[in-house]
């Protein structure tokens, strides 16, 4: 059948019982108590075939056998709603990544838009406002003669909201964002302070390059409402608030704005303001898109020896084969909202991605955050650029570009001036399919199945850790869960053996190396970067409040930080 032989794929491959695991709780297809994916193969075919239906019939089967190679062995990894979601009678969405519309200002139009959140995430969807556009608390009301609550009454309102919600694609998640001009901002920083509050909201202030400008010049800000300065403060006096509370509270991030309009291909058709929860996806209002990673976890050739490299040939196809797999994906998805499948189809957006980047590096035994590591993952990530725009042109040639697509315009902008001649020439002939194609998402679940690899682009948290592990008979046990590199290398050498020096973690690595390898990919990503530079409990403030403006001035779109406090805890422990 799929596996090219006419028989069955069998077994369940997965490496350590956390893969299996993640697999029977998140992927495994099951209804009305029956067990459909019987093995993981069966997960792979059920998701190929389904993803392959929009092709003409006669190609169906050599599509359907392509996404399947391309899954199998983990070396690409749809997001879980593509895993979850496709080829089930299961309501739900295959897209992870959405932006709500526009919030009136009215009490009208904020509750009809938490009706439509509320929509989209009980269908599975992780979802961003910008709150910028709501009154600040206190202005008059004057149809009702009265104070407005103000940006942050609606956001505790749509957090009632999402923890009410609960489906069987696990808990919501949001992202508020806020301008930096707004007069409600020094409450939205300090928000969070309160353990109790807002406790499924994401938050980000949109930094522009004028507020930046005015922090390094020590000069006054305006906080404005309908064109008018409500009240002026010190630009570093707003800027040492959001780095104080993001070091005592992991939030809020920054989204520097101008330069995600700026680098965005579409700027010449909308104008961006929210991102989704995790902040790799900026997106206009009602939009979405559908996400893949490249396991380069699984591309490394002879792993720790001193020929070892990177399949670039093989990183080029998944590339393309994931450009098709997400464009079949927004015409199968189902949307809560009209207004998201019109803004899919008329944009066509994507997002291939990566995982497994910090395992790829260690297994060539170069040190994440180092100067080589982020050279590395530069030329990575331009190949999967490249190749993902060749894709979409061809695509693009048999079954037209996106519908809103402006070749004179598009052609124009600087990220696609940027790309290899021939992949130039491609996109001049046949234009693009696709709108928006590259993004690196935080990886979570799937990384744990594909054997529990790197997330995304964040380097290894823990070379080895205890879990506790459900077993198929019910029965628990704790069991030793490892980064997939150590498992490789201890497979190969010996489970007493030395790690080498290329295995690094989180804790340690300094912020600027962190931002060095965001940094280094944004250079060839379309959207953005869901990473989080995590931080000891211990680091002093000096040396974290910098942090941000490292990543406005090496070219990030935004920065989060995370380091362990009284108010979120520590997420994750050794």
């Amino acid at each position: 059948m799929l596996d090219g032989t006419g028989t069955r794929p069998s077994g369940m491959a997965f490496d350590q019982l956390i893969g299996e695991q993640i697999w029977r709780s998140k992927y495994q297809y099951k209804t009305a108590g029956r067990e459909v994916d019987e093995t993981l193969s069966d997960t792979w075919i059920r998701v190929a075939r389904s993803l392959a239906q929009p092709e003409k019939v006669e190609n169906r089967q050599e599509v359907s056998h392509s996404f399947y190679q391309a899954m199998q062995g983990f070396k690409l990894l749809p997001a879980g709603r593509i895993l979850a979601g496709s080829g089930t009678h299961r309501n739900v969405t295959l897209c992870n990544t959405f932006v709500m519309r526009t919030i009136p200002d009215s009490v009208k139009g904020i509750m009809d838009t938490v009706k439509d959140a509320a929509l989209t995430m009980q269908m599975g969807g992780g979802i961003g406002f910008d709150f910028s556009t709501l009154r600040p608390k206190g202005n008059l009301v004057r149809g009702l003669d009265c104070p407005a609550a103000g940006p942050l009454a609606a956001m505790d309102i749509c957090d009632a909201v999402c923890k009410m919600l609960v489906t069987g694609m696990g808990r919501g998640a949001m992202m508020a964002t806020m301008r930096c001009d707004h007069p409600d901002i020094e409450a939205f920083i300090d928000a969070k302070s309160d353990p109790s509050r807002l406790r499924n909201f994401n938050l980000s202030v949109l930094i522009t390059d004028r507020f930046m400008a005015a922090v390094a010049a020590n000069a006054t800000w305006d906080l404005v409402w309908n064109g008018q300065t409500v009240r002026r403060v010190g630009a570093r006096d707003i800027w040492e608030a959001i780095m104080q509370r993001a070091y005592w509270t992991a939030e809020p991030g920054v989204l520097f704005i101008d330069r995600i309009n700026a680098g965005n291909p579409l700027s010449y058709l909308e104008e961006l303001s929210a991102t989704n929860s995790c902040a790799e996806q900026p997106l206009p209002p009602n939009g979405t898109c559908p996400l893949a990673s490249i396991n380069l976890a699984r591309l490394v050739a002879s792993p720790f020896r001193g020929d070892a490299h990177l399949d670039l040939r093989e990183l080029r196809h998944l590339a393309g084969t994931a450009v098709r797999l997400l464009d079949n994906v927004i015409d199968l998805s189902r949307f809560a909202l009209s207004a998201q499948r019109r803004e899919a189809q008329e944009k066509r957006r994507i997002g291939v991605g990566v995982t497994g980047v910090a395992d790829a590096l260690i297994m060539l035994g170069v040190r994440y955050g180092t100067p080589e590591a982020a050279a590395l993952v530069e030329s990575w990530v331009r190949t999967i650029q490249n190749a993902a725009y060749l894709a979409s042109a061809k695509l693009s040639a048999a079954r037209g570009p996106f519908h809103l697509y402006d070749a004179s315009l598009h052609r124009q902008h600087a990220s696609i001036r940027a790309l290899d001649p021939q992949v130039r020439k491609a996109i001049a002939d046949h234009g693009l399919r696709n709108g928006v194609l590259t993004t690196i998402a935080p990886t979570g679940t799937t990384s744990m199945l594909g054997g529990n690899v790197s997330s995304g682009i964040e380097p290894v948290f823990a070379t080895s850790f205890k879990r506790k592990i459900s077993r198929p008979d019910g029965t628990k046990s704790e069991e030793l869960v490892e980064d997939y590199a150590a498992w490789l290398y201890h497979r190969l050498n010996g489970s007493s053996a030395e790690l080498p020096s290329s295995f690094v973690t989180a804790s340690d690595l300094r912020p600027d190396e962190h931002v060095r390898m965001q940094a280094a990919a944004q250079r060839w990503i379309d959207s953005g970067i869901s990473k989080t530079v995590n931080c000891p409990e211990n680091i002093p403030f000096a040396a974290f409040e910098d942090v941000y403006q490292q990543a406005y001035d090496s070219g990030c779109k935004g920065c989060t930080t995370y380091r362990p406090n009284a108010i979120t805890g520590s997420v994750l422990s050794v």
